[in-house]
């Protein structure tokens, strides 16, 4: 059986951009605002990380249009580094890493869901982890289907997540209070505070968890109608309208609610509505929020399920991860895993925990393998014989890696050590179990 390739543009696009979306926006609104300290300062947090974003973009448009296969990044760096020898190891270490990587999004989401229920209705903390697993038992229900039906469900979980983004900022700029709009930027004559990049730089952090997700459509390549225009145009548009959407966000916030309410707010959508219209509003739009962080746990379940499937397939993961739906035709094995670990996960870990270790731990098995990887790619077989080719090359390469490694440095010494040690710990597997297996059972064959 081969999966099956019924993902239009608009599917791909409504993949991206609620993956996104999800819960990122509405807890890391405050977080950015009490990192930077100052309005204007927060905003450029959320520009940097769109700028990082859509230069990313690039490396992944080219990659992904050369290799639209299941996995995304693990077939980028097989093909990029080689195939064999080297190639192997950098995607057994991808996939290493997404082992406990993914299931840490996956955490940060159904978590993030159970924070914004608590202000509907307030819960213990045991009933707050349980709504979090329950949560993820519902994804994988609704993800345990053909994938024609899942793009269906991801354009209606799309048009949720725009519109509740449209309402926020619409009845921001309507209901625009002047004076609060006049302290966000300083008024007064009072000198803006001294800015700090060491601020920035934590400050990315957040924004770019906000926006990972551009690139959900690579890890379903093999299910994308045309790739080769598909995947590129889908993830340019994503990261152009969620960009436009959540700077339109920060700055509707800000024009109601003032900066300091903003930074210490643990539910700043629930506190905007509630400013404007009152309990009942809040705890409704604080429903649509929880709509908005199902939709986002949605696609990256979907896209994540993937991974070691296609690993799986290469033999070079547990064969059982490999395993196909009978009837529809889908990863269902990998996707039951990933959901179960992820309950584990939400079982055991906090929210803060989870939102920093994700980028970290991404930067070098990830982000900085494949754009090397596709450097080496293009030395070898030519950038004629890439269907999407970037502007400027190579300088949106040099600008992802300065931006990745600036992202790096600005997280603490412990995501810092877990980022470098868990590749480590990965390799050290990798030669001395996963290679020498497949080297045993090559010699069987032969």
């Amino acid at each position: 059986m081969t999966l099956r390739r019924e993902l239009s543009l608009v599917h791909a696009t409504a993949l991206n951009m609620i993956d996104m979306v999800g819960i990122g926006p509405f807890i890391t609104t405050a977080l950015v605002a009490s990192t930077m300290g100052f309005g204007p300062y927060a905003i450029l947090a959320w520009i940097g990380g769109a700028l990082l974003a859509f230069t990313d973009a690039a490396i992944w448009s080219e990659l992904g249009a050369k290799m639209p296969n299941a996995g995304g990044t693990y077939a980028f760096v097989k093909e990029s580094y080689g195939g064999k020898g080297l190639g192997r190891m950098m995607a057994f270490l991808f996939v290493w890493q997404t082992t406990f990587q993914a299931p840490l999004v996956i955490t940060s989401a159904a978590l993030g869901f159970s924070k914004y229920f608590g202000y509907v209705a307030p819960t213990t903390a045991l009933e707050s982890k349980l709504i979090s697993v329950g949560v993820i038992v519902l994804v994988v229900f609704l993800l345990y289907r053909r994938i024609a039906d899942v793009g269906k469900i991801s354009v209606v979980l799309w048009v949720t997540v725009v519109g509740c983004l449209l309402a926020i900022i619409g009845l921001g700029f309507w209901n625009a209070d002047p004076l609060v709009m006049s302290q966000f930027m300083g008024a007064g004559g009072t000198p803006w505070p001294e800015f700090k990049f060491d601020h920035l730089g934590a400050a990315m952090i957040l924004t770019v968890y906000s926006y990972l997700g551009y690139y959900n459509i690579c890890h379903l390549g093999s299910e994308a109608k045309n790739p080769q225009r598909t995947i590129p145009r889908s993830m340019y548009i994503s990261v152009a309208g969620i960009a436009l959407l959540y700077l339109l966000m920060q700055a509707s916030i800000f024009s109601v609610l003032p900066f300091e309410a903003v930074a210490r707010s643990p539910y700043v959508i629930s506190t905007f509505f509630e400013t404007l219209y009152g309990s009942t509003a809040a705890i409704i739009a604080t429903c649509f929020v929880l709509v908005i962080a199902l939709s986002s746990l949605f696609a990256l379940m979907l896209g994540y399920s993937r991974i070691p499937y296609a690993a799986a397939k290469d033999k070079l993961f547990f064969p059982v991860f490999g395993r196909e739906h009978p009837k529809h035709q889908f990863p269902h094995i990998a996707l039951l895993v990933l959901g179960a670990i992820g309950i584990l996960f939400t079982l055991t870990i906090t929210l803060d925990d989870t939102i920093k270790a994700i980028i970290t731990m991404r930067v070098f098995t990830q982000f900085l393998s494949q754009t090397l990887g596709l450097v080496l790619l293009r030395r070898r077989v030519g950038a004629a014989a890439m269907p999407w080719k970037m502007w400027l090359y190579p300088i949106p390469v040099i600008l992802v890696t300065i931006g990745w490694l600036s992202i790096f440095a600005s997280a603490k010494w412990e995501q810092q050590l877990a980022g470098v040690v868990a590749p480590l710990i990965g390799a050290i597997v990798y030669v001395f179990v996963v290679k020498r297996y497949s080297e045993n059972q090559e010699s069987k064959v032969a």
